[in-house]
């Protein structure tokens, strides 16, 4: 028998939304670097169950794109 790898390729969709921690590692930042940015009014948030904020991918394309 011939050993074979099986290889799933799962496809790759973009989220909608993304926690404050995924956010700074995107960014290449601390965790309180983006927290500071919410409170500051800088980053815009979904607040979620039990005040968890998620940052819309469409707020971290915007930021990137005023960095340039």
């Amino acid at each position: 028998m011939e050993n074979e790898q099986k290889t799933e390729k799962t496809p790759t969709t973009e989220r909608l939304a993304y926690s404050l921690q995924e956010s700074a590692d995107m960014l290449g930042v601390n965790y309180y670097t983006v927290y500071r940015m919410v409170q500051r009014g800088k980053l815009k948030t979904c607040r979620v169950l039990r005040g968890k904020h998620l940052v819309p991918r469409s707020e971290l394309i915007k930021l990137l794109n005023t960095a340039e």
